[in-house]
């Protein structure tokens, strides 16, 4: 005499909803929290309402396809909504400005920059080769490590500059 397994689903369907949850509390990005509720209502709701056992993996696969492809991302839009962009660490040196603290020796020297903090720097590969000398700007395009990449800053030169203690009037 054989046992009818299909009788016993509802423990596979509640362990699948269990090691789910675990999953999704693992990764937090509710791709297992939406698997587990389409396994839940679809698997074990079709299970306790005596559908076949074809009928249960079927619902609980598209239900669990539906959730992913609409819950999923509004959830993530919920989470994300307000996030700080601002760069931090390395990323926040990339374009900032710096003042040129040592003479630059075969392309290597020292930089201080607008942050207040004093870096080994080298002229960045792409830059054109020019002198620099204490007092210089330069911009950080690269952080390699413990030493910035800069290019020189290049001032805009526009047309004549007023004379002290005359106006455009």
């Amino acid at each position: 005499m054989l046992v009818d397994l299909t009788q016993y689903l509802w423990i596979l369907w509640l362990s699948l909803v269990v090691l789910f949850v675990v999953i999704e509390l693992l990764t937090l990005e509710f791709t297992f929290l939406m698997i587990a509720a389409g396994t839940l209502i679809g698997g074990l709701g079709a299970n306790l309402l005596g559908w076949p056992w074809w009928v249960q993996i079927g619902l609980a696969a598209v239900l669990s396809a539906l959730l992913i492809f609409t819950i999923r991302p509004l959830l993530l839009l919920t989470l994300h909504k307000g996030a700080d962009n601002t760069p931090s660490n390395v990323a926040a040196l990339y374009g900032q400005g710096a003042r040129v603290m040592r003479d630059f020796v075969e392309g290597a020297g020292s930089v201080k920059l607008d942050n207040g903090e004093l870096w080994t720097a080298r002229i960045a590969p792409t830059a054109a080769p020019a002198a620099l000398l204490e007092g210089n700007r330069v911009t950080v395009t690269k952080i390699d490590g413990a030493i910035a990449e800069v290019v020189p800053l290049v001032v805009p030169t526009e047309g004549p500059a007023l004379e002290e203690g005359t106006s455009d009037d």
